[in-house]
This record gives C-alpha cells, structure tokens and sequence, in this order.
C-alpha cells in the first residue's frame, strides 16, 4: 500500500540529457527503451512511427556523448523490426529486442550484428500478443511481459519456455495490459499492470506477494498508466508514471518519497547543433520555454507539451550499476539522467 508523505531529501538529482531529435544518424526517434552493455555503452531504441519508418533504429551513445553509430531496418526479415518494444543484456552481452508486430525477439551482438530470434504469435504456453518488456534475473532467465495475452512469460536466454503467470482482470496476481518488468536483488519479479495502475511483485515462479497501487489519478499516492519499473539495491522503486508525466520514487516501506516532473537542459548535441544553426538558436532563445500555463491547460501532458524541461512521454526508466536513474522521454526524443543520492 502506498502512502504519499514526502520526506525533505531527495534521492534523485538531475544530472544531464541525452539526444536529440534526428530520424537518422546520431538522434533518436520517439524512443522507447535502453539498454547498457557491461563497456558502458547505451544503445537506444527508436520506435519512431509508422509513417516514418526509416527513423526506426537502435542508436549507440555513451554517458558523455560520444556516438557509436546504429543499426536495425524496419521490415519481418531476420534482424528487422516493426513495432519495437523494449531492450536487455544477458550475460554474455547479448541484446535482446521485443518486437509486439512481428511477435518475436530478436538478439544482436553489441555491434549490432544479427544472431538469431524467436518467437510465434499466440496465446498458448510460449507465444507471443504483444511481446513489451524485457528482464533479466541472476541465473540469466529471461522474462517477457506478453501484453495483450495478460500475462508474464519465463524462458531460458536461448528461449525454452519455463512457466508462465496472470491472466485477465483486477484482482490479486491478475493483469490488465502489463508492460514494464525488472527483478530486484532478492529476485522478486516487479511488473507495471498498465491499466490496473499499479506495481504488482510476484516471486520468480509467479506467485503473488503485494502491489503498490492507490486509486486511478495524479495524486502522489496515485497512478496513471504505469509503463516502467525499476528497483534499486536498496529496494527503492523507481515508476515511469506515464499517464502523469512523472516519475515517482517509492521508499522500501511503500511511501512516495519523490515525485519528478524532469529537469532537462540542452544536451551535448542539442548544443552543437544550434551552435552551427545559428538561426535555429535565435528561434530558441526567443521562445517561451517555461511559460506560465493557463487555465485552459488541465492535463499533465498539456503541461509538458508546453514546458521543455518537463517530461514527456516517460515511458522507461532503467538503472545503472554507477547509481544513476535513465528516464527515456518519447515524445521529446531524449533521455533525462539523475544520480541517485542515498
């Protein structure tokens, strides 16, 4: 159960961004995930939209910026992708993609060289509807949230199906168009029930323990289409509150510690560019960034349509292993970075 008292020190701090808005080269595209490597590299999933399909790739970056370069085409052959979903390493440094068109995953090498996939469309023990998040656990067992079959599923890293759990509805261990996964350190397995509005943890083998949830809304005990979950080695629980234009942090004992709107700046190449677009930079220096909104502005995404550092689409939020928080922002095409402070 959530309680929402805050307390006065915050545990996320605002680092820097990455990105910038490119359908091809070095940018992103409506990305949706990301996923680091153990050479700390950041490869950033670009979903971009259907009528724009060449701006669908994944994007190679560094924490400082540097820009490895990308790979993926849209299209059904082996190595190409459709409706990219979500990203993850294995153990052997493997890349993992879902894909929710093509009902697969596809694995690359970290240059981005195809290697095999799997997966069939479905509802029974193994096959996919709608293929969204992607987890890793200690023993290098992969799950899958299966959206639209309300359920999760469990495979080896070479996908052998295991076992799978849920199915639809609002009750305990029931789902309703999950998307965001991660497993703690003590392997409980946190999964985002989409439209139910709430965490909800299972142990490894499906079997539920507890949620976190409160009513539908944007309280700060509250949730609005939860699309991510992540969890620190403290067991503080890190929500892309989609829904909310926000991410909520939870403290170990349930109660809502933080609550971020984003904090962005330009970015590295955000600057170069308008260093050499001078024109643009006029553009940008001239604009209202941080108006002061209206009475006709009742939405939390009409807010973060109109104020640049606020979040926008946050629709992943992944942890390092340095300590830091990436939330990827669909909709401005970049990624905000915090430290986390404890």
């Amino acid at each position: 159960m959530i309680t929402s008292k805050l307390i006065a020190k915050p545990r996320l701090h605002y680092d820097r961004t990455l990105g910038l808005a490119s359908m091809e080269g070095r940018g992103f595209s409506n990305p949706v995930d990301l996923a680091i490597s153990n050479t700390d590299r950041i490869y950033v999933l670009s979903r971009t939209n259907p009528t724009q399909t060449y701006g669908i790739r994944v994007g190679i970056c560094d924490l400082e910026g540097n820009y490895f370069g990308d790979f993926g085409a849209y299209g059904r052959a082996p190595g190409e992708f459709i409706w990219p979903t979500s990203l993850a390493f294995d153990s052997q440094n493997r890349l993992y993609l879902a894909d929710e068109y093509n009902q697969r995953i596809t694995i690359f090498d970290t240059d981005g060289k195809y290697l095999t996939h799997w997966g069939v469309p479905g509802k029974k023990d193994g096959e996919f509807n709608g293929p969204s998040a992607l987890a890793f656990d200690a023993q290098d067992d992969l799950y899958i949230t299966d959206h639209r079959n309300h359920r999760v599923q469990k495979f080896t890293s070479d996908g052998h199906f295991l076992l799978n759990w849920g199915e639809y509805g609002h009750g305990k261990g029931q789902l309703n168009l999950p998307w965001g996964i991660t497993i703690a350190k003590d392997r409980t397995v946190y999964v985002a029930d989409w439209r139910n509005n709430r965490i909800q943890q299972f142990s490894g083998n499906g079997d539920f323990i507890s949620s976190l949830a409160g009513k539908t809304g944007s309280t700060k005990s509250q949730f609005n289409r939860p699309a991510s979950v992540a969890v620190d080695s403290e067991d503080y629980t890190y929500v892309a509150d989609w829904g909310n234009e926000r991410v909520q942090v939870i403290n170990p004992d349930g109660r809502i510690v933080q609550s971020l709107r984003g904090q962005a700046d330009l970015s590295k190449w955000a600057k170069e560019f308008y260093e050499a677009n001078p024109d643009e930079r006029l553009a940008r220096d001239t604009a209202n960034l941080t108006p002061t909104l209206t009475a006709d502005v009742t939405t939390p995404y009409e807010e973060s349509a109109r104020t640049e550092k606020y979040f926008w689409g946050p629709c992943s939020v992944k942890l390092d292993d340095k300590g830091r928080l990436y939330v990827t922002e669909s909709l401005r095409h970049r990624v905000q970075v915090f430290t986390i402070k404890h």
